[in-house]
């Protein structure tokens, strides 16, 4: 099984997924310099009439700070549109009674580091997704294990037909008649559940 660096996304999108959904060991590295325009700070769901992208407001305009520096902005009211659009997008789901309330529980800390809060989802969604996964977090800046880099590579900017991890494996989703691939996480999970992990493994490109 090989191992894998890669960046920490707020509540990851399928193609994150899929990259990281065969390796053993996942590395991840707070000492990265933040970058603006990243899936750090968002992700995407789907409404009834459009995707919709959600955005965690950070602390300070343009930042250089490394990842694990970042801290969010709670004077501004995003937690409450974050959690409103998840509901109106999946209070309907199949699951989402089972599974929401594992991913509101970490909203309701009120987590100050955007490092922290994105750690926390990406442990909760590899458990209900029954992905066994390690993840390390490096503790130096130039510790870099013997492993396959991905960062900087998943990004908002490029299409994920663009790269070689994710493939779209249609499932049902609540609206539209289209598939609408390469959601956040949670669109597989509330919509799947149990099944959620099959669908993810077949989505993944073989590398």
């Amino acid at each position: 099984m090989r191992q894998i660096i890669a960046d920490l996304f707020y509540l990851p999108n399928l193609e994150f997924f899929s990259a990281i959904s065969q390796c053993e060991t996942l590395y991840i590295s707070p000492f990265d310099i933040y970058q603006r325009k990243s899936y750090f700070n968002r992700t995407q769901i789907l409404l009834s009439n459009k995707v919709e992208t959600l955005s965690i407001p950070i602390v300070g305009r343009r930042p250089r700070l490394s990842l694990g520096e970042i801290q969010i902005d709670y004077n501004q009211k995003w937690l409450a549109t974050h959690l409103r659009g998840i509901q109106s997008a999946y209070g309907k789901a199949p699951f989402f009674e089972f599974f929401f309330p594992y991913i509101e529980s970490i909203y309701e800390q009120e987590i100050r580091s955007l490092w922290d809060l994105n750690y926390k989802f990406l442990t909760i969604c590899l458990k209900l997704l029954q992905l066994s996964v390690k993840v390390q977090v490096l503790e130096r800046a130039e510790e870099l294990p013997d492993a396959w880099d991905i960062r900087g590579q998943i990004k908002p900017s490029e299409h994920f037909s663009k790269r070689n991890y994710y493939q779209e494996e249609p499932y049902t989703q609540l609206f539209g008649l289209d598939f609408e691939p390469n959601l956040s996480v949670l669109d597989l999970l509330l919509c799947e559940g149990p099944a959620a992990k099959n669908f993810l493994l077949k989505s993944a490109k073989k590398q």
